[in-house]
C-alpha cells in the first residue's frame, strides 16, 4: 500500500492536461459515432472542421496573449468589421486581391489601437477590449448597415467551401493547420515564446530581465486583429455574404477554446497543442448536437458551460497536483526527522 500511493502520485504528476484533452477527443468521437450513423462520413468531417475554422484561427493569437496574462475580447466584432469591409470595397469593384489587403491592414491597426491603449495608458485588457469589441461592431455597421453583399467571384466562393483536392480538409483549414505550426513554433521554440511565458509569470521579473514587455504586448494585439480580420474574409467566402453582424458571439467559443485548452487565466501557462485539441474537441460536440437537431440555444449554453469548466477544471487539477507534492514533501521531512530521532 505505501509503494502504491507514491506511484499514484507520480502518475498524477505526469498526465499532462494535453493527454486528458485527447482522451477527452478520443471518448468524443466514440461516443458521437454511437449516437449518430453519419458522424464518422467525409462530408460531416468536411463540415465539422469548416464550421469551426474562423475561431480556431482567432483562438491562436488569443492563447499567446492569455499567456501574457492580458485578453482581447474584441476578436469576432473584428471579424465583422473585415467582412464588412470586404463587402464594401467589392461594391465599389476593388480588385478582390487588394480588398483583401485593405481588410488585413485595417485589422493590423484596429489590433495596434487595442495595444496602444493598453501599453501607453496601462489600461486593463479586459476594459479596453470590451470597449473595441463595441466600437468595431458599430463601425461595421457604420460601413454597411443592415444589408448584406454577396455575389463574390466564383473561385473564391470556391476556396469557401471547397476541400483540398483528393481530401475531406477544407480549403480554409489549411490557413489554420499553417498558422498553427507558426504559433507552435514561436511559443515553444524561440526567445519570443520563453519571454512571454516570463511575462504571465512574473511581469516584473521579465522586465529586469530585459524582456521587452510593450513592444511583445503591441505584436501580439496586431497578430490578433490582422488574424480576426483574416477569420472575417474567411467567413464571408465561406458563406458568400458580408453582413455587419456576421461572427456576433464567437468571441466566447474562442475564450473557451483557449482556457480549456490549458492557457490558464493567471497567465504564464498553456500550450499551443492544448488549444488545438480543444478546439478540436468543441467542434465534435457541437457537430454531434448539431446532427442530433438540438436547438441553437442549447449550443449557446454548452459553450457557456464548457467556458466555466474550461477555467475550474485546470486550476483543480493544478491545486491537486500542489497538494500531493506538498504531502509528499512533508512526508519526505518526517522521513528525515524520524531516521534523525532514530540515530
Amino acid at each position: 500500500m505505501s509503494q502504491s500511493q507514491p506511484s499514484t502520485r507520480r502518475l498524477a504528476r505526469r498526465v499532462s492536461w494535453e493527454t486528458i484533452l485527447a482522451l477527452l477527443v478520443l471518448i468524443a468521437v466514440i461516443g458521437g459515432t454511437l449516437l449518430n450513423k453519419d458522424f464518422l462520413t467525409v462530408e460531416n468531417w468536411s463540415n465539422l472542421l469548416a464550421n469551426f475554422v474562423e475561431i480556431a484561427l482567432m483562438a491562436l493569437p488569443l492563447s499567446l496573449i492569455v499567456i501574457t496574462n492580458e485578453i482581447d475580447l474584441s476578436v469576432a466584432s473584428m471579424l465583422g468589421l473585415s467582412s464588412s469591409l470586404l463587402g464594401l470595397l467589392w461594391e465599389y469593384k476593388l480588385a478582390m486581391p487588394l480588398a483583401i489587403v485593405i481588410c488585413l491592414v485595417v485589422g493590423a491597426l484596429c489590433g495596434a489601437l487595442n495595444g496602444f491603449l493598453i501599453v501607453r495608458f496601462r489600461l486593463p485588457s479586459l476594459a479596453v477590449t470590451i470597449g473595441t469589441l463595441a466600437l468595431f461592431r458599430g463601425f461595421a455597421y457604420i460601413v454597411l448597415g443592415d444589408k448584406a453583399v454577396a455575389d463574390y467571384p466564383p473561385e473564391y466562393a470556391e476556396f469557401g467551401i471547397g476541400n483540398v483536392p483528393y481530401t475531406f480538409i477544407p480549403s480554409p483549414f489549411v490557413l489554420f493547420i499553417v498558422l498553427a505550426l507558426i504559433f507552435w513554433v514561436v511559443l515553444h521554440h524561440t526567445t519570443v515564446g520563453r519571454s512571454l511565458y516570463a511575462i504571465g509569470g512574473n511581469q516584473t521579473a521579465a522586465r529586469f530581465s530585459g524582456v521587452n514587455i510593450s513592444q511583445l504586448k503591441m505584436l501580439l494585439f496586431i497578430a490578433s486583429g490582422a488574424i480576426s480580420a483574416l477569420a472575417g474574409i474567411v467567413f464571408t467566402f465561406r458563406f458568400s455574404s458580408s453582413r455587419a453582424d456576421n461572427g456576433t458571439g464567437f468571441e466566447l467559443s474562442a475564450i473557451a477554446a483557449v482556457f480549456l485548452g490549458g492557457v490558464t487565466v493567471q497567465g504564464g501557462k498553456g500550450t499551443v497543442t492544448g488549444v488545438v485539441l480543444s478546439l478540436l474537441l468543441i467542434g465534435i460536440i457541437n457537430n454531434v448536437l448539431t446532427l442530433a437537431d438540438v436547438a441553437s440555444e442549447v449550443l449557446r449554453i454548452v459553450t457557456g458551460s464548457l467556458l466555466i469548466i474550461s477555467i475550474l477544471l485546470p486550476n483543480l487539477i493544478a491545486s491537486t497536483h500542489e497538494r500531493l507534492r506538498l504531502r509528499e514533501r512533508q512526508r519526505e521531512i518526517n522521513r528525515l526527522v524520524g531516521a534523525s530521532v532514530a540515530k
